[in-house]
């Protein structure tokens, strides 16, 4: 992995001075909230020998609005730094749902934490990440316990992305079924619509019940 790129306690006065929050701060930085937690408690305040992290910290949420509110439909979203510290339950939310707010609010980096990934896929804007536990507690958020890995470094590090089953439907020539969602690369009109927009649709391989993978010319 490449090593986190320091900052500066002049950085973190700045943002403390915008911010109400250690994770508002970290947003404010461009950074992940475990990036900015060691600086922040490296760094002392002069007057109260405080360090920045317990200074700024707001547990209590004194001044921001709470996440945990109704959405415009009109479904419940996570309140995901009381996730975050352990003080609500996770699992009612969809592992999509508490993805999404940890990296909109600053806790996850949206790239494989082994090797940096981050590539997006051009139809959707999707990036093909998995999250995972590093105890394997499913309902522990805290302390960057919650990460994204790369379907590559899963494999190797962590075990199977796809059942056998899955593979035999991705490689065979017959039609296996029970397999898992994952496999399901089909798309919709709307995304053949836009790949005909974009000249992207090769027409020739759907019509060619013999074309590979990857065809020249």
């Amino acid at each position: 992995m490449a090593r986190a790129k320091p900052i500066s306690k002049e950085d973190v006065l700045r943002a403390m001075k915008q911010t109400r929050s250690v994770m508002s701060a970290a947003r404010y930085l461009n950074c992940s909230y475990q990036h900015l937690k060691p600086f922040m408690k490296a760094y002392k305040d002069e007057e109260t020998g405080m360090s920045l992290f317990d200074l700024h910290k707001n547990q209590c949420g004194k001044g921001i609005p709470k996440f945990m509110s109704n959405s415009p439909f009109g479904k419940k979203i996570p309140a995901i730094e009381e996730i975050v510290n352990g003080n609500a339950d996770p699992s009612p939310f969809t592992p999509d749902k508490l993805k999404f707010k940890m990296v909109e609010g600053g806790y996850m980096i949206e790239e494989c934490y082994w090797c940096g990934f981050n590539s997006k896929r051009e139809i959707d804007g999707k990036i093909p990440l998995i999250m995972f536990f590093k105890d394997t507690n499913k309902h522990n958020f805290k302390d960057g316990n919650a990460q994204l890995s790369c379907y590559n470094c899963y494999f190797i590090r962590l075990g199977n992305v796809f059942t056998e089953r899955d593979m035999e439907s991705l490689e065979g020539h017959q039609t296996v079924y029970k397999t898992t969602d994952a496999i399901d690369f089909k798309l919709d009109d709307f995304h053949m619509k836009q790949l005909d927009e974009l000249g992207l649709r090769d027409k020739r391989v759907e019509d060619d019940p013999y074309s590979l993978v990857s065809r020249k010319g």
